[in-house]
């Protein structure tokens, strides 16, 4: 069985950990587990959601593929040691380590990312950079001689679990997994990213996350 771990945290977004979740959990040969700080529930970033971590990191020592999520919570913790010494400890040897949306920011604390061009939610790109990384508006960025993937926001984290299922398992696997999450987008509207919406929706987004600080 391939390992896969995702870390939770409070004030995480919860597509960012079960969109993977969803795409890899179909593959039979392939384990999900959700870990954190310590076992039990961990809310999403408005508190509406909560998820359990059925292992904590000290238990899960290692995994073949990491897909750290992303969220509010993630400014909270990219001076935290626990996470950022488990990643370190187990990235040398996992098959991949990956991230989706802000998750990136932990990646690159980790010190993962250095030098290495990456993508997060768009508004966390300075970031990003700050902290040694090179941010690039890709929805999936590759760098498989290091083992690393990041993925832009949210819904992104989908396309890069069938492209990690690709690598793990094999082409039809993936394609597999897509047919039986029915994944075939056909968006109402063409906003999806910053370069597509207008300046009247980028406004309202700025002011809808403002309000739910």
């Amino acid at each position: 069985m391939t390992l896969v771990a995702i870390p939770l945290f409070p004030r995480f977004t919860a597509l960012d950990a079960v969109g993977p979740y969803e795409v890899l959990q179909r593959i039979p040969s392939i384990d999900v587990t959700f870990v954190g700080h310590r076992r039990g529930e961990v809310r999403t970033e408005n508190g509406m959601l909560g998820v359990t971590c059925d292992a904590s990191f000290d238990e899960i020592g290692a995994p073949d593929v990491v897909v750290v999520p992303g969220g509010v919570g993630t400014r909270n913790l990219i001076h935290d040691e626990a996470i950022r010494d488990w990643l370190q400890a187990v990235h040398p040897t996992t098959t991949f380590t990956t991230s989706v949306c802000t998750g990136a920011l932990l990646l690159a604390a980790a010190g993962l990312l250095d030098g290495l061009t990456a993508t997060t939610h768009w508004r966390a790109a300075d970031l990003l950079n700050q902290l040694g990384a090179r941010y690039v508006a890709d929805r999936v960025v590759e760098h498989l001689p290091q083992r690393i993937i990041t993925a832009a926001g949210v819904s992104s984290g989908i396309d890069m679990a069938l492209r990690l299922t690709e690598l793990l398992v094999d082409r039809e696997a993936a394609q597999v997994a897509q047919l039986m999450i029915e994944y075939d987008p056909q968006p109402p509207f063409d906003s999806g990213s910053l370069a597509k919406a207008d300046a009247a929706t980028r406004a309202r987004a700025e002011e809808y996350v403002r309000q739910r600080r």
